[in-house]
């Protein structure tokens, strides 16, 4: 019996933008078809430490975002309190793949997925295996849209994972609307 998901849309919240240095806090995943219609949905929080978190998100290069978006910031520390080890979620987030895709290589979609990648790659080297080269990032056809045809998405920004998907989603759908076929 073949599986009816097509693309694993996931969003990361993280400390910072420099995979080397900086670490994911929360991770978000919903499994479309390709009408974009939600199959299922996976969130979790990923436990980081609290220097870390004050050295990124406070202090460091990050911290003029984070203070632009306080409300985002302060939910992402309270909820490291209780978050779960990287190797746990990594691991619910192969089992969630498992239940939802066939074996072949998995499409990951999103907004900027590409810089979502290096981090996957640096700290889930396991779920990476598991993901095809090709991605589906939402960004691309932003910046068609927009350079060429100057349409613009409003898409909202709560610098939270499940919400981030979901207005990539709609971004997308809006972008396939202004196409005919």
């Amino acid at each position: 019996m073949s599986k009816k998901a097509a693309l694993l849309w996931m969003d990361l919240e993280m400390t910072g933008l420099d995979p080397a240095l900086d670490r994911i806090l929360e991770v978000g995943a919903i499994v479309t078809d390709w009408d974009f219609n939600e199959i299922a949905t996976y969130e979790s929080s990923v436990l980081v430490g609290p220097r870390l978190m004050e050295r990124r998100m406070l202090k460091g290069p990050a911290a003029a975002f984070w203070a632009s978006v306080p409300e985002a910031r302060d939910g992402l520390i309270a909820q490291n309190k209780s978050a779960r080890s990287g190797r746990t979620v990594e691991n619910e987030l192969l089992a969630f793949i498992d239940e939802h895709f066939d074996e072949k290589p998995v499409i990951l979609a999103g907004n900027s997925i590409h810089q979502d990648r290096r981090f996957i790659v640096n700290e889930w080297h396991r779920l990476d295996e598991r993901l095809h080269y090709r991605m589906l990032d939402v960004t691309a056809w932003k910046v068609v849209f927009d350079g060429k045809f100057n349409k613009k998405f409003a898409k909202p920004e709560e610098h939270r994972a499940i919400s981030d998907i979901r207005g990539s989603i709609m971004e997308l759908k809006y972008y396939m609307g202004k196409i005919k076929v």
